[in-house]
C-alpha cells in the first residue's frame, strides 16, 4: 500500500509548478493513465517523433483521477484514460472535451463494434485504448481451478484471509449484485442496499484491495484467489504465477478504457497527436504485446501473434 503523505507532496508540487511549466512549454504534454498501461520506451519513441515531451503519471482508479482533476482547475492534465462510466459522467459534466477526430487519421483502424458505446454515442468525448473484463483468479498451486465455478465462490469461510478484490467500488459492487441475481447496472436502492450488506459479509476473507497493480498480490504470494482483470493475469503467468481466469456463471464484468481530453487542457494539438500515435497498428500491437489487455484496434490485431491474439 502507498502512503498518502507522498501522494499529498507530490500532489502539491504537482499544483505548484505545473501551471508555469505549461506556459514555458507548448511542447509539453502531461499524460495522467493507469499504472503500467504504456510500454517502456514507447512515450520517448513519441518524444522522438514529434519533439514533444511527456510527463508521465499514473492512478489506480478513476474516483482517484476524478478527483485530481476536480481539484486542479488549471489545465493539469492534457490526456486522461477513465473507463466507460467515467467517461459518461465526465462528459455530461463538462469535464472532457469533444474530439476532433478529423485530426486522427488512425481512427479508422478501430474496430467499429467499439465504437458509439451508450457511454458515449458517436465517440464524441472519447476513443477507445484497451478493452477487458474483471473475472475471478484462481492460483492453480494452491487451488484447484475445477472448484470455483461462481463469484459466489468468494464468499466460502475457508478462504479467509485469502481473496485480492480490486480497488474499484464500482467493480466490487457489480460482483455482488450478480451474485444475488441482480443486474450489475442496477439503480435500484434496495438491490443496492443488499449488495452492500453481502460485501460486508465478504470482509473477513479479504487479505487486499489492489487496482494500482492487481497481478502483484498474486504473484508474491499474498493472495490465491479473487477478483483478476485479464491482462493483469496475463502479466503473472508471462512471470510464471500458474495464475488462471475463471468465468463465473453469473458472467464476468466487461470495460472499456478510453483516451480523453480534459476541457482544460493547455496542450490539445498534443494530446491529438498522442492519441493519433496510439491508434497505429504498431504501437497498438506493442501495447497490447506488453501490458496483456485486448486491443480495440483491427489493424493491430492482425499483427499479434495467434497465442495472444486468443489469450
Amino acid at each position: 500500500m502507498k502512503k498518502w503523505s507522498r501522494h499529498l507532496l507530490a500532489a502539491g508540487a504537482l499544483a505548484l509548478g505545473m501551471s508555469a511549466a505549461h506556459a514555458d512549454d507548448n511542447n509539453t504534454l502531461y499524460f495522467y493513465n493507469w499504472t503500467e498501461y504504456v510500454p517502456p520506451g514507447l512515450l520517448e519513441q513519441f518524444t522522438k517523433e514529434t519533439g514533444i515531451k511527456v510527463i508521465y503519471s499514473t492512478y489506480e482508479s478513476n474516483e482517484t483521477m476524478y478527483a485530481k482533476l476536480k481539484t486542479y482547475k488549471d489545465g493539469a492534465y492534457d490526456l486522461i484514460v477513465p473507463s466507460t462510466y467515467y467517461v459518461d459522467k465526465m462528459r455530461k459534466e463538462g469535464m472532457i472535451q469533444k474530439i476532433d477526430k478529423s485530426k486522427l487519421t488512425n481512427f479508422h483502424n478501430l474496430d467499429p463494434e467499439m465504437l458509439n458505446k451508450p457511454f458515449d454515442p458517436n465517440n464524441d468525448y472519447s476513443v477507445p485504448y484497451i478493452w477487458g473484463a474483471t473475472a475471478i483468479g484462481v492460483n492453480s498451486d494452491a487451488i484447484d481451478p475445477k472448484t470455483i465455478t461462481s463469484w459466489a465462490d468468494l464468499w466460502k469461510p475457508e478462504y479467509k484471509n485469502s481473496l485480492l478484490l480490486t480497488d474499484d467500488a464500482r467493480e466490487v459492487f457489480q460482483m455482488a449484485l450478480r451474485k444475488l441475481g441482480y443486474s450489475g447496472n442496477t439503480t435500484d436502492p434496495k438491490e443496492i442496499k443488499a449488495a452492500y450488506e453481502e460485501l460486508k459479509k465478504l470482509m473477513p476473507n479479504v487479505a487486499a484491495f489492489n487496482s494500482d497493480n492487481p497481478a502483484n498480490p498474486y504473484m508474491e504470494g499474498e493472495v490465491s484467489l479473487g477478483m483478476v482483470w485479464n491482462g493483469s493475469a496475463f502479466v503473472a503467468r508471462q512471470a510464471g504465477t500458474p495464475l488462471e481466469v475463471v468465468w463465473p456463471k453469473e458472467g464476468g464484468i466487461f470495460w472499456m478504457d478510453s483516451l480523453a481530453i480534459p476541457a482544460n487542457a493547455k496542450n490539445k494539438e498534443g494530446a491529438l497527436k498522442l492519441i493519433n500515435f496510439l491508434l497505429r497498428p504498431d504501437v497498438a500491437k506493442e501495447v497490447a504485446e506488453t501490458i496483456g489487455y485486448p486491443t480495440p484496434n483491427l489493424a493491430a490485431r492482425k499483427l499479434l501473434s495467434p497465442e495472444l491474439a486468443s489469450d
